[in-house]
Protein backbone atom coordinates (compact mmCIF):
# COMPACT_ATOMS: atom_id res chain seq x y z
CA UNK A 1 0.00 0.00 0.00
CA UNK A 2 1.62 3.14 -1.33
CA UNK A 3 1.44 6.85 0.72
CA UNK A 4 -2.01 7.98 -1.52
CA UNK A 5 -4.07 4.77 -1.15
CA UNK A 6 -3.02 4.34 2.90
CA UNK A 7 -4.21 8.35 3.13
CA UNK A 8 -7.29 6.99 1.27
CA UNK A 9 -8.36 4.06 3.73
CA UNK A 10 -7.39 6.47 6.75
CA UNK A 11 -9.50 9.42 5.25
CA UNK A 12 -12.43 6.78 5.06
CA UNK A 13 -11.96 5.88 8.35
CA UNK A 14 -12.05 9.20 9.86
CA UNK A 15 -15.46 9.52 8.29
CA UNK A 16 -16.83 5.80 9.57
CA UNK A 17 -15.83 6.83 13.23
CA UNK A 18 -16.97 10.67 13.00
CA UNK A 19 -20.14 9.32 11.26
CA UNK A 20 -21.56 6.84 14.08
CA UNK A 21 -19.88 8.31 16.68
CA UNK A 22 -21.54 10.96 16.06
CA UNK A 23 -24.82 9.48 15.98
CA UNK A 24 -23.97 7.87 19.60
CA UNK A 25 -23.56 11.25 20.94
CA UNK A 26 -26.70 12.86 19.27
CA UNK A 27 -28.52 9.70 20.88
CA UNK A 28 -29.80 8.17 17.61
CA UNK A 29 -27.98 4.78 18.59
CA UNK A 30 -28.90 4.19 22.26
CA UNK A 31 -26.68 2.88 25.01
CA UNK A 32 -26.75 -1.03 24.51
CA UNK A 33 -27.91 -0.95 21.02
CA UNK A 34 -26.13 -3.65 19.00
CA UNK A 35 -24.88 -2.10 15.86
CA UNK A 36 -23.89 -3.88 12.68
CA UNK A 37 -21.50 -6.83 12.17
CA UNK A 38 -18.53 -5.73 10.46
CA UNK A 39 -19.14 -7.43 7.01
CA UNK A 40 -22.72 -5.69 7.07
CA UNK A 41 -21.25 -2.69 8.16
CA UNK A 42 -18.47 -2.53 5.46
CA UNK A 43 -21.35 -3.19 2.51
CA UNK A 44 -23.08 -0.46 3.54
CA UNK A 45 -19.97 2.22 3.76
CA UNK A 46 -18.92 0.48 0.62
CA UNK A 47 -14.96 -0.45 2.06
CA UNK A 48 -13.44 -3.31 3.09
CA UNK A 49 -14.03 -5.55 5.94
CA UNK A 50 -10.37 -4.54 7.40
CA UNK A 51 -11.19 -0.82 7.46
CA UNK A 52 -14.48 -1.29 9.20
CA UNK A 53 -13.12 -3.67 11.62
CA UNK A 54 -10.34 -0.49 12.51
CA UNK A 55 -12.97 2.01 12.53
CA UNK A 56 -15.10 -0.23 15.15
CA UNK A 57 -11.60 -0.46 16.98
CA UNK A 58 -11.04 2.74 17.20
CA UNK A 59 -14.89 3.42 18.60
CA UNK A 60 -14.41 0.81 21.17
CA UNK A 61 -11.06 2.68 22.06
CA UNK A 62 -12.65 5.81 22.52
CA UNK A 63 -15.62 4.58 24.45
CA UNK A 64 -18.34 4.67 22.02
CA UNK A 65 -19.01 0.82 21.65
CA UNK A 66 -17.69 -2.13 23.30
CA UNK A 67 -16.96 -5.76 21.88
CA UNK A 68 -18.55 -8.43 23.18
CA UNK A 69 -16.45 -11.87 21.85
CA UNK A 70 -19.28 -14.00 19.86
CA UNK A 71 -21.85 -11.27 19.58
CA UNK A 72 -20.49 -8.27 18.18
CA UNK A 73 -20.07 -4.46 19.11
CA UNK A 74 -23.10 -2.79 21.17
CA UNK A 75 -22.88 0.46 21.80
CA UNK A 76 -21.39 1.88 25.37
CA UNK A 77 -23.41 2.04 28.46
CA UNK A 78 -21.96 5.28 29.36
CA UNK A 79 -19.92 6.45 26.46
CA UNK A 80 -18.31 9.35 27.75
CA UNK A 81 -16.40 10.04 31.31
CA UNK A 82 -17.62 11.93 33.54
CA UNK A 83 -16.25 15.67 33.78
CA UNK A 84 -15.63 17.46 37.66
CA UNK A 85 -15.36 21.61 37.72
CA UNK A 86 -12.23 23.00 36.34
CA UNK A 87 -9.91 23.80 38.95
CA UNK A 88 -10.12 27.07 40.00
CA UNK A 89 -7.40 29.38 38.05
CA UNK A 90 -4.04 30.50 40.20
CA UNK A 91 -4.97 33.99 41.43
CA UNK A 92 -1.27 35.48 42.05
CA UNK A 93 1.53 33.17 41.05
CA UNK A 94 3.24 33.80 45.20
CA UNK A 95 4.41 30.52 46.39
CA UNK A 96 6.22 27.84 44.96
CA UNK A 97 4.02 25.78 44.06
CA UNK A 98 1.62 28.30 42.21
CA UNK A 99 4.51 29.66 40.61
CA UNK A 100 5.61 25.44 39.40
CA UNK A 101 1.83 25.43 38.48
CA UNK A 102 1.34 28.38 36.79
CA UNK A 103 4.20 27.59 34.40
CA UNK A 104 2.27 24.26 33.36
CA UNK A 105 -1.54 25.35 33.27
CA UNK A 106 -0.58 28.71 31.75
CA UNK A 107 -3.86 31.09 32.98
CA UNK A 108 -2.20 34.07 32.16
CA UNK A 109 -1.60 35.72 28.41
CA UNK A 110 1.64 38.31 29.54
CA UNK A 111 4.60 35.77 31.00
CA UNK A 112 7.77 38.02 32.18
CA UNK A 113 7.70 35.37 35.22
CA UNK A 114 8.00 31.86 32.81
CA UNK A 115 11.24 30.08 33.59
CA UNK A 116 11.34 29.33 29.89
CA UNK A 117 12.02 30.38 26.35
CA UNK A 118 8.38 30.67 24.50
CA UNK A 119 7.65 27.41 22.84
CA UNK A 120 7.78 29.51 18.94
CA UNK A 121 11.30 29.91 19.37
CA UNK A 122 11.24 25.92 19.04
CA UNK A 123 9.30 26.24 16.08
CA UNK A 124 12.35 26.19 13.46
CA UNK A 125 14.79 23.75 15.50
CA UNK A 126 15.72 20.42 15.00
CA UNK A 127 13.03 19.19 17.20
CA UNK A 128 10.52 21.57 15.44
CA UNK A 129 11.17 20.24 12.26
CA UNK A 130 11.05 16.22 13.77
CA UNK A 131 7.96 16.43 15.43
CA UNK A 132 6.33 19.44 12.98
CA UNK A 133 6.01 16.63 10.52
CA UNK A 134 4.32 13.74 11.88
CA UNK A 135 0.26 13.43 12.00
CA UNK A 136 -1.07 13.24 14.88
CA UNK A 137 -4.34 11.79 15.54
CA UNK A 138 -6.21 15.15 16.50
CA UNK A 139 -4.57 16.57 14.17
CA UNK A 140 -2.95 18.64 16.52
CA UNK A 141 0.54 20.91 16.18
CA UNK A 142 3.26 19.93 18.31
CA UNK A 143 3.83 22.36 21.42
CA UNK A 144 7.33 22.62 23.04
CA UNK A 145 6.70 23.58 26.73
CA UNK A 146 5.85 21.38 29.52
CA UNK A 147 2.34 21.11 28.71
CA UNK A 148 -0.15 20.07 31.86
CA UNK A 149 1.10 19.02 34.97
CA UNK A 150 -1.46 16.58 35.30
CA UNK A 151 -0.68 15.02 31.85
CA UNK A 152 -2.15 14.98 28.17
CA UNK A 153 -5.82 15.42 28.38
CA UNK A 154 -6.93 13.37 25.72
CA UNK A 155 -5.05 10.29 27.14
CA UNK A 156 -6.44 10.42 30.19
CA UNK A 157 -10.13 11.12 29.19
CA UNK A 158 -9.51 8.18 27.60
CA UNK A 159 -8.26 6.50 30.46
CA UNK A 160 -11.46 7.66 32.06
CA UNK A 161 -13.72 5.32 29.77
CA UNK A 162 -11.72 2.65 30.16
CA UNK A 163 -12.03 2.81 34.30
CA UNK A 164 -15.38 2.95 33.60
CA UNK A 165 -15.73 -0.35 31.63
CA UNK A 166 -14.30 -1.71 34.68
CA UNK A 167 -16.95 -0.35 36.62
CA UNK A 168 -14.33 2.93 38.37
CA UNK A 169 -16.20 5.72 37.93
CA UNK A 170 -13.25 8.75 38.00
CA UNK A 171 -13.61 12.18 35.92
CA UNK A 172 -10.55 13.17 33.91
CA UNK A 173 -9.84 15.29 36.73
CA UNK A 174 -9.00 12.46 39.19
CA UNK A 175 -6.46 10.83 36.65
CA UNK A 176 -2.68 11.85 36.98
CA UNK A 177 -0.35 10.85 34.08
CA UNK A 178 3.06 9.24 35.84
CA UNK A 179 6.30 7.91 34.86
CA UNK A 180 4.83 4.72 35.19
CA UNK A 181 3.37 2.51 38.01
CA UNK A 182 6.65 2.97 40.39
CA UNK A 183 6.38 6.64 39.47
CA UNK A 184 3.00 6.81 41.49
CA UNK A 185 3.67 4.59 43.99
CA UNK A 186 6.62 7.26 44.88
CA UNK A 187 4.48 9.64 44.32
CA UNK A 188 1.93 8.17 46.57
CA UNK A 189 4.89 6.88 49.30
CA UNK A 190 6.06 10.85 49.73
CA UNK A 191 2.39 12.05 50.34
CA UNK A 192 1.30 9.80 52.61
CA UNK A 193 3.98 7.89 54.71
CA UNK A 194 6.64 9.42 56.77
CA UNK A 195 8.81 8.33 58.89
CA UNK A 196 7.81 5.41 61.61
CA UNK A 197 4.86 5.20 59.99
CA UNK A 198 3.37 1.26 59.53
CA UNK A 199 2.31 0.05 56.16
CA UNK A 200 1.03 -3.08 55.44
CA UNK A 201 2.26 -4.98 52.22
CA UNK A 202 1.26 -8.49 50.33
CA UNK A 203 3.39 -11.01 51.30
CA UNK A 204 5.12 -12.47 48.90
CA UNK A 205 4.77 -8.71 46.99
CA UNK A 206 6.09 -6.17 44.79
CA UNK A 207 9.73 -5.81 45.80
CA UNK A 208 10.75 -2.37 44.18
CA UNK A 209 7.91 -1.27 46.75
CA UNK A 210 9.82 -2.43 49.71
CA UNK A 211 12.95 -0.60 48.30
CA UNK A 212 10.69 2.65 48.37
CA UNK A 213 9.05 2.22 51.95
CA UNK A 214 12.19 1.38 53.06
CA UNK A 215 13.97 4.88 51.95
CA UNK A 216 10.64 6.38 53.44
CA UNK A 217 11.80 4.98 56.79
CA UNK A 218 8.11 3.11 56.85
CA UNK A 219 7.71 -0.28 59.09
CA UNK A 220 6.79 -2.09 56.65
CA UNK A 221 4.61 -5.34 57.51
CA UNK A 222 3.65 -8.00 55.27
CA UNK A 223 0.16 -9.81 55.02
CA UNK A 224 -0.01 -13.28 53.34
CA UNK A 225 -0.89 -13.46 50.07
CA UNK A 226 -3.13 -16.19 48.50
CA UNK A 227 -4.07 -17.20 44.98
CA UNK A 228 -7.33 -15.63 45.77
CA UNK A 229 -6.14 -12.49 47.26
CA UNK A 230 -5.06 -11.64 50.87
CA UNK A 231 -5.09 -13.67 53.77
CA UNK A 232 -7.97 -12.07 55.94
CA UNK A 233 -7.09 -14.29 58.81
CA UNK A 234 -3.11 -13.03 58.87
CA UNK A 235 -5.24 -9.07 58.35
CA UNK A 236 -7.10 -9.24 60.91
CA UNK A 237 -4.25 -10.92 63.12
CA UNK A 238 -1.98 -8.12 62.02
CA UNK A 239 -4.79 -5.35 63.20
CA UNK A 240 -4.37 -6.89 66.44
CA UNK A 241 -1.24 -5.28 66.91
CA UNK A 242 -0.76 -2.61 64.33
CA UNK A 243 -2.24 0.36 63.15
CA UNK A 244 -1.24 0.77 59.55
CA UNK A 245 -1.39 4.12 57.63
CA UNK A 246 -1.75 2.49 54.04
CA UNK A 247 -2.36 -1.31 52.64
CA UNK A 248 -0.22 -1.68 49.09
CA UNK A 249 -1.65 -4.81 47.22
CA UNK A 250 -1.80 -6.23 44.13
CA UNK A 251 -5.23 -7.23 43.19
CA UNK A 252 -5.17 -8.93 39.85
CA UNK A 253 -2.36 -11.10 37.87
CA UNK A 254 -0.18 -10.64 41.25
CA UNK A 255 3.48 -10.36 41.09
CA UNK A 256 4.97 -12.74 41.88
CA UNK A 257 2.39 -15.48 42.39
CA UNK A 258 -0.10 -14.55 39.52
CA UNK A 259 -3.06 -14.92 41.64
CA UNK A 260 -6.34 -13.09 41.73
CA UNK A 261 -8.79 -11.48 43.89
CA UNK A 262 -11.98 -13.15 45.23
CA UNK A 263 -15.33 -11.13 45.79
CA UNK A 264 -14.73 -12.25 49.78
CA UNK A 265 -11.24 -11.18 50.15
CA UNK A 266 -11.92 -7.78 48.60
CA UNK A 267 -14.90 -7.43 50.53
CA UNK A 268 -12.95 -8.07 53.85
CA UNK A 269 -9.81 -6.19 53.01
CA UNK A 270 -12.21 -3.00 52.38
CA UNK A 271 -14.33 -3.70 55.18
CA UNK A 272 -10.92 -3.66 57.32
CA UNK A 273 -9.85 -0.21 55.77
CA UNK A 274 -13.21 1.45 56.54
CA UNK A 275 -13.27 -0.65 60.38
CA UNK A 276 -9.45 0.99 60.65
CA UNK A 277 -8.90 3.51 59.23
CA UNK A 278 -6.19 3.20 56.75
CA UNK A 279 -6.35 3.71 53.12
CA UNK A 280 -5.78 1.15 50.21
CA UNK A 281 -3.40 1.46 47.59
CA UNK A 282 -4.61 -0.89 44.43
CA UNK A 283 -1.71 -1.87 41.76
CA UNK A 284 -3.40 -2.65 38.42
CA UNK A 285 -0.19 -3.31 36.23
CA UNK A 286 -2.15 -5.76 33.69
CA UNK A 287 -5.52 -4.60 33.55
CA UNK A 288 -5.95 -4.07 30.30
CA UNK A 289 -5.65 -7.89 29.24
CA UNK A 290 -7.75 -8.96 31.90
CA UNK A 291 -11.57 -8.83 32.08
CA UNK A 292 -13.21 -5.71 32.52
CA UNK A 293 -15.41 -6.70 35.03
CA UNK A 294 -12.75 -8.49 37.34
CA UNK A 295 -13.22 -7.77 41.12
CA UNK A 296 -11.36 -4.44 41.94
CA UNK A 297 -11.18 -3.01 45.42
CA UNK A 298 -10.96 0.76 43.53
CA UNK A 299 -14.41 -0.64 41.89
CA UNK A 300 -16.21 -1.40 44.86
CA UNK A 301 -14.66 1.33 46.91
CA UNK A 302 -15.02 4.24 43.87
CA UNK A 303 -11.89 5.72 45.22
CA UNK A 304 -12.54 6.86 48.72
CA UNK A 305 -10.23 4.57 50.54
CA UNK A 306 -9.01 3.21 47.38
CA UNK A 307 -6.30 4.77 45.06
CA UNK A 308 -5.93 2.78 41.81
CA UNK A 309 -2.19 2.50 39.90
CA UNK A 310 -2.01 1.77 36.78
CA UNK A 311 0.89 1.43 33.45
CA UNK A 312 1.20 1.08 30.04
CA UNK A 313 4.68 -0.27 31.00
CA UNK A 314 3.55 -3.94 31.46
CA UNK A 315 1.63 -4.37 28.37
CA UNK A 316 2.86 -1.77 25.90
CA UNK A 317 6.17 -1.07 26.54
CA UNK A 318 8.41 -0.49 29.38
CA UNK A 319 10.49 1.93 27.37
CA UNK A 320 7.47 4.72 27.09
CA UNK A 321 7.27 5.13 30.85
CA UNK A 322 3.29 6.21 30.82
CA UNK A 323 1.18 5.45 33.66
CA UNK A 324 -1.30 6.71 35.56
CA UNK A 325 -3.09 7.31 39.13
CA UNK A 326 -6.95 7.83 39.90
CA UNK A 327 -8.04 9.30 43.52
CA UNK A 328 -10.24 11.41 45.19
CA UNK A 329 -10.28 14.80 43.72
CA UNK A 330 -8.32 16.51 46.50
CA UNK A 331 -5.55 13.84 46.90
CA UNK A 332 -5.31 13.75 42.91
CA UNK A 333 -4.32 17.39 42.99
CA UNK A 334 -2.18 17.53 46.00
CA UNK A 335 0.06 14.36 44.19
CA UNK A 336 -0.20 16.11 41.23
CA UNK A 337 1.49 19.17 43.11
CA UNK A 338 4.13 16.64 44.36
CA UNK A 339 4.96 15.78 40.82
CA UNK A 340 5.39 19.42 40.05
CA UNK A 341 8.06 19.59 42.39
CA UNK A 342 9.65 16.44 42.68
CA UNK A 343 9.77 15.90 38.45
CA UNK A 344 8.39 18.94 37.21
CA UNK A 345 6.25 17.34 34.19
CA UNK A 346 5.93 13.85 32.00
CA UNK A 347 6.22 14.01 28.13
CA UNK A 348 3.73 14.74 26.53
CA UNK A 349 5.44 13.32 23.32
CA UNK A 350 5.45 9.99 24.65
CA UNK A 351 1.50 10.74 26.25
CA UNK A 352 0.42 11.70 22.81
CA UNK A 353 2.15 8.67 21.06
CA UNK A 354 0.48 6.57 23.79
CA UNK A 355 -3.03 8.48 22.74
CA UNK A 356 -2.41 8.14 19.40
CA UNK A 357 -2.38 4.37 19.77
CA UNK A 358 -5.11 3.83 21.16
CA UNK A 359 -7.10 6.12 19.37
CA UNK A 360 -6.00 4.74 16.31
CA UNK A 361 -7.21 0.95 17.07
CA UNK A 362 -3.53 -0.07 17.55
CA UNK A 363 -3.64 -1.05 21.07
CA UNK A 364 -6.88 -2.69 21.06
CA UNK A 365 -5.30 -4.81 18.20
CA UNK A 366 -1.94 -5.08 20.18
CA UNK A 367 -3.92 -6.34 23.36
CA UNK A 368 -5.26 -9.05 21.60
CA UNK A 369 -2.81 -10.60 20.30
CA UNK A 370 -0.64 -9.67 23.34
CA UNK A 371 -3.31 -12.15 25.30
CA UNK A 372 -3.20 -14.86 22.92
CA UNK A 373 0.60 -14.97 23.35
CA UNK A 374 0.32 -15.22 26.95
CA UNK A 375 -2.56 -17.58 26.95
CA UNK A 376 -0.51 -19.99 24.68
CA UNK A 377 2.67 -19.40 26.64
CA UNK A 378 1.33 -20.19 29.82
CA UNK A 379 -0.62 -23.38 28.78
CA UNK A 380 2.95 -24.84 27.53
CA UNK A 381 4.44 -23.59 30.79
CA UNK A 382 2.40 -25.36 32.71
CA UNK A 383 2.55 -28.19 31.36
CA UNK A 384 6.53 -28.41 30.97
CA UNK A 385 6.97 -27.26 34.82
CA UNK A 386 4.05 -29.74 35.78
CA UNK A 387 6.71 -32.67 34.09
CA UNK A 388 9.30 -31.80 36.57
CA UNK A 389 6.89 -32.62 39.11
CA UNK A 390 6.68 -28.35 40.69
CA UNK A 391 3.79 -27.19 42.74
CA UNK A 392 2.21 -24.57 40.79
CA UNK A 393 -1.26 -22.54 40.31
CA UNK A 394 -2.97 -22.00 37.30
CA UNK A 395 -2.27 -17.97 37.31
CA UNK A 396 -5.10 -15.47 36.99
CA UNK A 397 -3.45 -13.80 34.42
CA UNK A 398 -0.74 -12.12 33.63
CA UNK A 399 3.12 -13.24 32.85
CA UNK A 400 3.85 -14.68 36.78
CA UNK A 401 3.99 -18.26 37.68
CA UNK A 402 4.89 -18.82 41.50
CA UNK A 403 6.88 -22.54 41.43
CA UNK A 404 7.18 -23.50 44.81
CA UNK A 405 10.58 -25.78 44.94
CA UNK A 406 11.03 -28.97 47.09
CA UNK A 407 12.03 -28.90 50.80
CA UNK A 408 15.56 -28.09 51.50
CA UNK A 409 16.01 -26.14 48.20
CA UNK A 410 18.92 -23.35 48.89
CA UNK A 411 16.91 -20.04 47.00
CA UNK A 412 19.98 -18.75 46.56
CA UNK A 413 22.68 -21.16 45.72
CA UNK A 414 19.80 -22.31 42.87
CA UNK A 415 19.94 -18.62 41.64
CA UNK A 416 23.98 -18.78 41.55
CA UNK A 417 24.14 -21.81 39.73
CA UNK A 418 21.54 -20.99 37.48
CA UNK A 419 24.10 -17.95 36.88
CA UNK A 420 26.89 -19.83 35.98
CA UNK A 421 24.94 -21.34 33.28
CA UNK A 422 23.68 -17.39 31.95
CA UNK A 423 20.23 -18.34 33.14
CA UNK A 424 18.30 -15.44 35.33
CA UNK A 425 16.08 -16.64 38.27
CA UNK A 426 13.98 -14.50 40.86
CA UNK A 427 14.38 -16.33 43.72
CA UNK A 428 11.29 -15.94 46.56
CA UNK A 429 12.80 -14.39 49.10
CA UNK A 430 13.67 -11.08 47.55
CA UNK A 431 9.62 -11.04 47.13
CA UNK A 432 9.03 -11.12 50.94
CA UNK A 433 9.36 -7.71 53.09
CA UNK A 434 11.18 -9.37 55.61
CA UNK A 435 13.38 -12.16 53.87
CA UNK A 436 12.36 -14.98 55.61
CA UNK A 437 14.77 -18.02 55.02
CA UNK A 438 12.18 -19.94 57.01
CA UNK A 439 9.14 -19.82 54.47
CA UNK A 440 9.02 -22.74 51.44
CA UNK A 441 11.58 -21.93 48.80
CA UNK A 442 10.12 -20.40 45.61
CA UNK A 443 11.10 -18.90 42.51
CA UNK A 444 8.94 -16.46 40.40
CA UNK A 445 8.72 -17.59 36.51
CA UNK A 446 7.49 -15.40 33.81
CA UNK A 447 5.80 -17.45 30.96
CA UNK A 448 7.33 -16.01 28.11
CA UNK A 449 10.50 -17.64 28.88
CA UNK A 450 9.02 -20.81 31.44
CA UNK A 451 9.29 -23.49 28.24
CA UNK A 452 13.02 -22.61 27.54
CA UNK A 453 14.49 -25.97 27.25
CA UNK A 454 17.81 -24.72 28.33
CA UNK A 455 15.67 -23.43 31.84
CA UNK A 456 13.71 -27.25 32.05
CA UNK A 457 16.75 -29.25 31.37
CA UNK A 458 18.84 -27.19 34.42
CA UNK A 459 15.38 -27.21 36.53
CA UNK A 460 15.54 -31.37 36.05
CA UNK A 461 19.16 -31.72 37.08
CA UNK A 462 18.81 -29.28 39.78
CA UNK A 463 16.14 -30.51 41.34
CA UNK A 464 16.71 -34.33 41.29
CA UNK A 465 20.20 -33.52 42.58
CA UNK A 466 18.06 -31.95 45.57
CA UNK A 467 15.37 -34.48 46.05
CA UNK A 468 18.01 -36.80 46.33
CA UNK A 469 20.28 -34.49 49.13
CA UNK A 470 17.18 -34.26 51.30
CA UNK A 471 16.24 -38.16 50.73
CA UNK A 472 19.94 -39.09 51.88
CA UNK A 473 19.46 -36.60 54.52
CA UNK A 474 16.42 -37.62 56.04
CA UNK A 475 17.98 -41.50 56.06
CA UNK A 476 20.78 -40.58 57.62
CA UNK A 477 18.87 -38.22 60.67
CA UNK A 478 16.56 -41.74 61.15
CA UNK A 479 19.77 -44.72 62.07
Amino acid sequence: MDDRDFQRRATRTDRIVGDIAALIDNGALKPGERVASVRRAAADQGVSKNTMAEAYDRLVASGHLVARAGSGYFVAIDARPPSLAPRANVAEALDLVSLLREQFEQHYEVRPGDGRPPPSWMENSELGAHFGGRKWHRGETVEHGYGSSWGYRPLRERIAVSLGHRSIKAAPEQILLTLGANHALDLIVRQLIEPGDTVFVDDPGYYPLFGKLKLAKARVVGIKRGMDGPCLQDLQAKLTQERPKVFFTQSLAHNPTGGGLSPAAAYGVLQAAHRHGFLIVEDDPFADILPANAPRLAALDQLDRVIYVGTFSKTLSASLRVGYLAASPALAGTLTDIKMLSVAATSQYVERFVFDLIAGGHYLRHLRRLRARIESATEAALGDLAGLGLSIQRPDGGFYLWARLPEGTDEIALCRQAAAESIFLAPGQVFSPERDSDRNPAIRINVAHASDQRFLDFLSRTLRSTVQRVAVHRIGNSL
